[in-house]
């Protein structure tokens, strides 16, 4: 798990766009790992115009070998997420982001029937071969910050799930817990416009989440996870 964030870290850092946390050494002592990142100066606030930006400028990095997926596996919030490279965007989502969801919460409570239809239903809408991007993977409001850096205060973005996928995760996931701004959506489109669709797919990106958030916590959220089924069936 340590060597995975530290790996997602390094992805980010090396494009030289968003500021992240340095990283700066991943390793063992006496039979404990440990990873080691520079020290940031937080601040209370900040543009987020600029995090926008920022952001839509780390997604213009892409995997080297046009597919999705990461080096390594890592997770999302406690939750092991498989990365294993797939070249086409419905396959790897369908396989290691929905798939593995609906394995985990029991396919939702839903019927096998009605899960069928749905996995049709998502594979038709990411039908619109998005480019592999590099993604922070778990983009909530507690993942964003501002810290100075020299005489700036600049945003800063950690705890990642890394991985290459569909740039439209990252924004879609800003919309769930609230934190982001209409600064920072101008910031992104500003740089980098989302495509037609993105409405559609930003239910299907944040389903994965819901999913997760059943996984680790319980209560609503199955509830509310078949809402956005019900939802995604209805586009």
């Amino acid at each position: 798990m340590l060597r995975a964030e530290y790996l997602g870290i390094k992805e980010m850092f090396e494009t030289r766009t968003i500021r992240v946390p340095e990283p700066i050494a991943f390793g063992e002592y006496k039979n404990k790992k440990f990873v080691l990142f520079e020290y940031l100066d937080f601040k209370g606030s900040g543009s987020q115009y600029e995090l926008g930006q920022k952001l839509a400028q780390m997604h213009r990095s892409v995997s080297q070998n046009c597919s999705f997926g990461f080096h390594v596996d890592n997770t999302c919030g406690a939750t092991p997420q498989p990365n294993s490279w797939i070249s086409d965007w419905a396959d790897f989502w369908d396989t290691h982001r929905l798939g593995h969801m609906l394995r985990l919460t029991g396919n939702a409570g839903l019927s096998d029937a009605k899960i069928q239809e749905l996995r049709k239903k998502t594979r038709e809408l990411l039908s619109h071969k998005p480019q592999p991007s590099l993604v922070h993977g778990d983009l909530w409001g507690g993942n964003k910050g501002f810290c100075r850096d020299g005489d700036k205060v600049v945003p800063v973005i950690f705890d990642p799930a890394t991985y290459y996928g569909d740039r439209e995760v990252d924004v879609a996931m800003t919309y769930l817990f609230g934190g982001f701004n209409g600064d920072f959506y101008e910031g992104y489109e500003e740089e980098w416009p989302l495509p037609p669709g993105h409405e559609q797919r930003r239910t299907i990106y944040n389903l994965y989440h819901i999913l997760n958030h059943e996984v680790l916590f319980g209560g609503m959220y199955l509830r509310q996870a078949q809402g956005m089924i019900d939802q995604i069936l209805r586009f």
